[in-house]
């Protein structure tokens, strides 16, 4: 079978973004949003994914980081969508918890063709250096509309910000390596109605 990839680029009058993936890859990231800690966010989803992903963009962060993340959202979401193409042989499905020291998180998806977010996490902090702590759901929002998949967001419990924003990303990571593994039969569309959409 030879590799799945995909790759995006758009630019708009707040961001140019050019993403591609490889989603039979090494876990090796190439990623520069200019937002660091989103960068290691992306970096933890690629490493424990075992993709390949390569990011670059030029966003206008003097007005603040929405535009980045959103947009970034959208782009690796289309990145991934093409890599998947008509999504024969798939497992279709994953959940993964992942705890990091007090925090424990768990993703859930369908890569069913139908988008949808369920995010829900503890208060957190404003900031986690650079990064507005809010925009991590618009990223999940934009990936789940650009990608046509369910994600269901939960953190537990936990205190540290940056340790359950950590474990969201890795258990994203992870429950997306469940779900675009090939299971076996090529042919095989995983519904019952024949398409994903």
């Amino acid at each position: 079978m030879s590799l799945r990839t995909g790759e995006f680029t758009r630019a708009s009058a707040e961001t140019r973004i050019e993403a591609e993936v490889t989603l039979e890859g090494k876990g090796i990231s190439r990623i520069d949003t200019g937002i660091g800690f989103f960068d290691h966010m992306l970096e933890l989803f690629t490493m424990h994914g075992g993709f390949d992903i390569s990011i670059t963009c030029d966003g206008d962060l003097e007005v603040d980081g929405h535009h980045t993340v959103e947009d970034t959202g959208i782009v690796l979401g289309k990145a991934f969508d093409k890599a998947l193409g008509e999504r024969k042989g798939i497992a279709r499905y994953g959940t993964f918890f992942v705890p990091m020291d007090e925090s424990l998180a768990m993703v859930s998806i369908d890569i069913g063709g139908r988008p949808y977010l369920y995010y829900e996490t503890p208060e957190l902090t404003e900031k986690v250096g650079q990064f507005d702590t809010q925009l991590a759901e618009e990223f999940f929002r934009a990936f789940s509309n650009n990608c046509g998949i369910a994600i269901h967001v939960r953190v537990l419990y936990g205190r540290n910000t940056h340790h359950m924003l950590e474990a969201v990303f890795k258990a994203f990571g992870r429950a997306m390596k469940q779900a675009t593994a090939i299971e076996g039969d090529l042919k095989r569309i995983p519904s019952t109605k024949g398409i994903i959409d």
